[in-house]
């Protein structure tokens, strides 16, 4: 890859100021200039969790700037370059010893205006019940096929991304990234029969909601809207990526094992 020159950093307000200030000290010993703005930057650098990744994505739109992440927070399966394995990193990024991901996105229509100006979500979009009790019902057509009228809390669409996100608490399938997939996972379903579906990333999802309190939560990549229970959803893919930069870049597989720490037990 072209050797990265310029930088925009993106960082958490969670961060704890010692680790902002190593990366400080990281950066000033590189050869990468920092600059104020995102806009004409070669590289982004998300200092912090998936979150800062996910808000570094939504600001990056439709320019293509690829995304480091630089971990400071728990997991980080987007966010994964460690803060102490951060002075070689940045000395490979800088010599363009790296690969670029590009990833799925996926893009959320309503029949309103609910998040025109940012449909957009890298790891998922969520329909979830507003109030404490009452269950919504959500009939779910793929390409105009009914596929499932769920009664349940809520519904996740994800991407292969999102499938290590909040797709995996409620029981979905992990999804390799370059997969041209998204994932169907229902939260809390009212019946043992539901399961999560894998469907094809080039269908179109339709989704109508029925809501005993006239309303539902929208949440696209952790953005939510209380939407009218009359508003009709279609999620697709979209037309474009994000692009993830990885510097070790190991497999799946081996980031999955040290996430989630396969294979390790107390003895």
């Amino acid at each position: 890859m072209p050797p990265i020159k310029t930088v925009a950093l993106i960082i958490s307000p969670y961060a704890k100021a010692e680790l902002v200030e190593h990366i400080e000290k990281a950066l000033a010993l590189s050869s990468l200039e920092v600059q104020p703005e995102s806009e004409g930057a070669d590289a982004i650098l998300s200092i912090g969790g998936d979150g800062t990744f996910l808000r570094a994505a939504s600001m990056v739109g439709a320019s293509g700037t690829p995304i480091l992440g630089i971990n400071t927070g728990h997991l980080g399966f987007l966010a994964d370059v460690a803060p102490e394995s951060l002075v070689e990193s940045l000395r490979l990024l800088a010599e363009g010893q790296f690969i670029v991901e590009a990833r799925t996105v996926i893009e959320v229509m309503t029949s309103g205006e609910a998040f025109s100006d940012n449909p957009f979500a890298l790891n998922e979009v969520a329909i979830l019940k507003q109030d404490k009790s009452a269950l919504i019902q959500i009939e779910t057509y793929i390409n105009g096929a009914l596929l499932n009228g769920y009664l349940a809390d809520g519904l996740i669409v994800s991407t292969p991304t999102g499938s290590t996100g909040y797709s995996l608490s409620v029981g979905g399938p992990i999804v390799m990234p370059d997969s041209h997939a998204l994932c169907l996972s229902a939260v809390a379903p009212h019946s043992l029969n539901v399961r999560p579906v894998i469907v094809r990333d080039d269908v179109e999802i339709t989704l109508k909601i029925h809501s005993r309190s006239e309303h539902y939560l929208l949440a696209v990549d952790g953005r939510s809207q209380s939407l009218k229970a009359d508003t009709a959803l279609s999620i697709r893919k979209a037309s474009r990526t994000v692009n993830v930069i990885k510097i070790s870049h190991p497999n799946i597989f081996d980031t999955l094992r040290e996430k989630m720490q396969w294979g390790i037990t107390s003895r």
